[in-house]
């Protein structure tokens, strides 16, 4: 894989965790494998007083916690040299000044030749003000080189707002520029559906209605929200994790075959995905989409608090920590068949996948003679952890007669021996500075997904007898969610940390 152009990589709150955790770490895994250039530097900036030296020290232990690779000590001293820091006002203009002259100077010392990437590894309320003040002083178009944002999410905490934030990063940016990151299309599974349906012959012809009766996606945290109170409850589960993470993966689940293998194709096909979505109208909410909120529980003899009582949590909060819905992509490919979606907080276990649920064969020659309701067909790609997939088929047991049992094929992807599996932050990082935007959400796209959970969100704000239904911690969520699934013996597939294990409803 050739490196990228010369570059420096500028971090705003660079003193938070985020980059202690995920940027840094996964930086320094790049830099172990020889993927960065050989003009390139890393210049830290937040409001919190560090020296360069007193920013490496911060970050070594980072590294040496959090890197995918292992360290070697002269390696990690080669990469920090290459680490800056610059304590900066975030919302006082004339401070970016000493900015522009800091990025100046290291881009004669280190060869960037004015290439620059700014990472807002900040709060959302400065997503205007740090590029405003970068306009004022010129830095978002340098007289050399290019110039590249990457926002992280939220995008917006509505419709409105996120086109409203769109709309003035273009006033100051072109959409090129923009690369609006999504941690969930870094992970090499989600990556790994595209390669599944448009490589193998096998599946491509039973993509579609025909041949599928349901999609399942679904996003499973074991934790509740623990810290995070205060900021989650402004949030909630479908605004936290639908909009942006899993209806990402559906538009890669559901899209058509992109002409070719490149950004602009592929974000394409998944803006068609979102704008055939049909609209969920908020009259339809109530049958539609489920919430819930986890209540104290046990799980394993241990006491877990409900959600009410986390810390930042108002006592009488309506936020959901769990949020099932039925969608359908109204398109020749998919119409009629119904798209599951579901995730929640305190689940029994954590996992995100998707599970495509064939439909059974016309003839229930064997189903009869064993006795068995229905035999059908799943097929489980799974995005986190225990990462693989697994196709279950209906496979004669030894003996006498025509008994049938569901068995599993399965591939996971640490038998595959020596090979890394990078991490999402270090392939979307290495994406960005390589131009490739095709993991990165699109204006458009973002704005598309907006516009499908809107009425929800209005529906529940307009509408107080809504309910939210409580659920115990541990379990799989309220049982409401069962009314979802249509057809006669189909129902949520109730995944274990392992992937071939499932079947297990609760572990209270």
């Amino acid at each position: 894989m050739p490196a990228p152009t010369p570059l420096l990589l500028t971090i705003f709150g660079a003193s938070g965790d985020l980059a202690y955790r995920k940027l840094i770490p996964a930086l320094y895994d790049l830099s172990a494998q020889d993927l960065l250039p050989a003009g390139f530097a890393v210049l830290g900036v937040s409001r919190t007083e560090y020296s360069d030296a007193e920013f490496r020290d911060r970050l070594r232990a980072g590294i040496e916690e959090f890197a995918h690779r292992e360290v070697e000590a002269d390696a990690l001293d080669r990469f920090l040299q290459q680490v800056y820091y610059q304590p900066l006002n975030t919302h006082e203009e004339s401070d970016y000044a000493v900015l522009k002259e800091r990025q100046e100077a290291l881009a004669k010392v280190h060869g960037t030749e004015g290439n620059v990437i700014y990472y807002l590894s900040t709060p959302p309320s400065l997503y205007r003000v740090i590029p405003s003040h970068l306009a004022a002083h010129g830095l978002h178009q340098p007289e050399e080189g290019w110039c590249r944002l990457i926002v992280e999410k939220p995008f917006g905490y509505d419709l409105e707002s996120g086109k409203a934030l769109n709309d003035y990063l273009l006033s100051i940016l072109a959409e090129d520029q923009i690369y609006r990151i999504d941690h969930y299309l870094g992970k090499e599974t989600v990556q790994n559906l595209l390669v599944t349906r448009f490589s193998n012959g096998i599946f491509e012809p039973l993509w579609n209605r025909n041949y599928i009766h349901h999609v399942e996606i679904t996003a499973a945290e074991s934790l509740g929200v623990g810290d995070r109170g205060g900021y989650y409850d402004s949030s909630g589960a479908l605004r936290d994790m639908i909009q942006n993470h899993l209806l990402q993966v559906m538009g890669l689940v559901a899209m058509e075959p992109p002409t070719v293998v490149e950004a602009d194709a592929i974000r394409n096909e998944v803006l068609k995905v979102f704008q055939a979505l049909r609209p969920i109208r908020e009259e339809d909410v109530a049958t539609q989409v489920i919430r819930g909120q986890y209540v104290a529980s046990h799980i394993r003899g241990e006491a877990v608090k409900g959600y009410r009582e986390e810390k930042g949590v108002s006592p009488d909060s309506r936020t959901p920590t769990y949020v099932a819905l039925k969608a359908y992509v109204d398109n020749w490919r998919w119409g009629g068949v119904p798209f599951y979606i579901r995730t929640g907080k305190r689940l029994p276990t954590r996992a995100t996948e998707v599970v495509i649920h064939f439909r059974e064969t016309p003839h229930r020659l064997f189903a009869d003679l064993c006795g068995l309701d229905h035999l059908f067909n799943q097929l489980v790609i799974r995005i986190q952890p225990n990462e693989g997939m697994l196709l279950k088929l209906g496979m004669k047991l030894p003996g006498m007669g025509f008994r049938v049992e569901h068995v599993n094929m399965d591939f996971l992807y640490k038998d595959m021996g020596a090979n890394y599996v990078p991490s999402a932050y270090e392939r979307l990082l290495l994406d960005a500075m390589q131009g490739d935007a095709t993991l990165y959400a699109r204006g458009d796209a973002v704005e598309a997904a907006w516009r499908f959970v809107d009425p929800i969100l209005k529906a529940w704000a307009h509408e107080p007898d809504l309910p939210v239904y409580g659920y115990p911690a541990g379990s799989w969520g309220p049982e409401n969610a069962d009314t979802l699934i249509e057809g006669e013996g189909y129902t949520w597939r109730y995944p274990a940390h392992n992937l071939a294990d499932d079947g297990v409803y609760c572990e209270l």
